[in-house]
């Protein structure tokens, strides 16, 4: 069967890149800062250390692009199995990127405040105002961000598995580790935490799913003609 390369080098680099850049901001750069259950702690690594910050934030504006990014290749890969589908997807890719951008904006008054509490002598005021910076960040940044790629891949996946694109036990992993994490998103939403474990089985899916599409490739392959018949249908 023959492949698109190009279309597989830019799909696997897009996965590739959003795993590494969301791993990398996730699990090394915002543990440096962040002390959880302690804002003063907090603020003071902050102004300690103000390039880890800013570096943070530069790292997740480059993850925001890079979800459109791979929303745009996931769709263009895909349209031709469900436009529809495909662009709803895409559509809350978009969502997601701009949310986990706009959160960043949190993320700068934080670094300030932080570098003020400690020039003006750690006043009690100040934690308050970083307290709510930091909960805007995580509220937007991380769980209504959540669900949005969640919403978005779940679409997405379907599709994957629908086509055939790749192997269909790799669109099942994506799919069925991804609806715990929406289920902890949509509590979180109200409050109620999850344990961190639910989001272990899908960690993973993005790094694999990349490397097996740099090294097999994308076929090229027409749409089955069920779906070809199904999208006249509904236009």
């Amino acid at each position: 069967m023959a492949t698109n390369h190009k279309i597989s080098r830019v799909l696997g680099v897009a996965f590739l890149l959003q795993f590494i850049t969301s791993v990398t901001s996730g699990l090394f750069l915002q543990p440096a800062w962040l002390v959880p259950g302690d804002i003063s702690a907090t603020m003071l690594k902050i102004a300690d250390n103000p390039d880890l910050m800013k570096a943070n934030i530069l790292l997740d504006a480059c993850t925001a692009l890079g979800v459109i990014f791979l929303g745009a290749i996931l769709y263009v890969t895909l349209k031709k199995y469900s436009q529809r589908i495909a662009l709803v997807g895409l559509g809350f890719y978009i969502l997601e990127g701009a949310m986990l951008a706009a959160s960043r904006a949190q993320a700068f008054t934080l670094l300030r405040v932080s570098q003020e509490y400690v020039s003006a002598g750690r006043p009690d005021y100040m934690q308050t105002i970083a307290k709510l910076a930091l909960e805007s960040m995580d509220f937007v940044g991380f769980t209504l961000h959540m669900l949005a790629f969640c919403l978005g891949a779940i679409l997405f996946y379907y599709l994957l598995y629908r086509s055939g694109v790749v192997p269909r036990v790799l669109s099942l992993w994506g799919l069925i580790t991804l609806l715990p994490l929406l289920v902890a998103t949509l509590l979180a939403i109200f409050d109620i935490q999850f344990p961190e474990f639910v989001a272990l089985p899908y960690f993973p899916f993005e790094f694999v799913i990349g490397v097996w599409i740099l090294v097999k490739g994308v076929p090229e392959v027409e749409a089955p003609i069920a779906l070809k018949i199904e999208e006249f249908a509904t236009t």
